[in-house]
């Protein structure tokens, strides 16, 4: 697959994600009448099954990281050349950030807003490392024993981990970017996207050194790789957050 046509697909799968997560959080805020929990409740299930179609949909073509932890994992265990992630997290910004703007245009809100919402603190920083963490370790975990079952299980972690973290898990640096820029629902000021970003990216270093070791590499090529028998090719089925 040409990396054009890759890069096409990363912008264009985060985009889709950024929207159901954002626009979802629109949606259930204007009809739960603002009850917070209901709203999330919405928020939550809707980016679970909106990650998992998404995932499905775009894997066979660029892989559906739709995140540069997941972008930057790939690249240290030699799944992917490093010359191709700059690319790659560059179009999943933008694509994050198109899929915002594409919400609030919808709902006739001002197309960018800077959100208002603090998670500064030391809990919720916490929280994002330990969401990544666990996202991370699900992808390794999944991807090298049964690969098929990846995309539901990732969609399930997220949709966990927005119950069981302080920071409702973003876990994804280019969603926290445009997150920013969306004074709604989901959002989260400017000024601590440094310190959630700071925070996946440790998560997520640590869980490729602990994962790693726990479940060790078969070869060089972490892909499981099927062989159809009746057009007589092979494909490779990683599928990935």
């Amino acid at each position: 697959m040409t990396l054009s046509r890759r890069l096409v697909a990363e912008a264009l799968g985060t985009a889709f994600l950024l929207a159901a997560i954002v626009g979802s959080g629109i949606m259930a805020t204007r009809l739960s009448g603002s009850n917070e929990g209901v709203a999330l409740l919405a928020n939550t299930v809707v980016t679970g099954l909106a990650l998992m179609t998404l995932i499905l949909t775009f894997s066979p073509i660029s892989g559906a990281h739709f995140n540069p932890v997941v972008t930057l994992l790939e690249a240290w265990q030699g799944k992917m050349a490093w010359r191709e992630v700059p690319s790659y997290l560059a179009v999943q910004v933008i694509g994050a950030c198109a899929g915002v703007a594409a919400v609030d245009v919808m709902f006739g809100l001002p197309v960018f807003s800077a959100a208002t919402q603090v998670k500064s603190d030391w809990p919720q920083l916490w929280s994002e490392f330990v969401a990544t963490f666990g996202l991370i370790a699900v992808i390794i975990g999944c991807s090298r024993r049964r690969s098929s079952v990846t995309p539901f299980a990732v969609a399930a972690y997220i949709v966990a981990a927005c119950w069981f973290t302080s920071s409702s898990s973003f876990a994804n640096p280019a969603a926290t970017i445009a997150r920013a820029m969306s004074n709604t629902f989901t959002g989260i000021r400017p000024v601590d996207v440094i310190g959630f970003i700071v925070a996946q990216v440790m998560g997520a270093s640590c869980a490729a050194v602990v994962f790693d070791w726990l479940f060790p590499s078969e070869g060089p090529v972490q892909a499981i790789v099927d062989v159809d028998k009746n057009v007589g090719r092979e494909t490779d089925n990683r599928v990935i957050f």
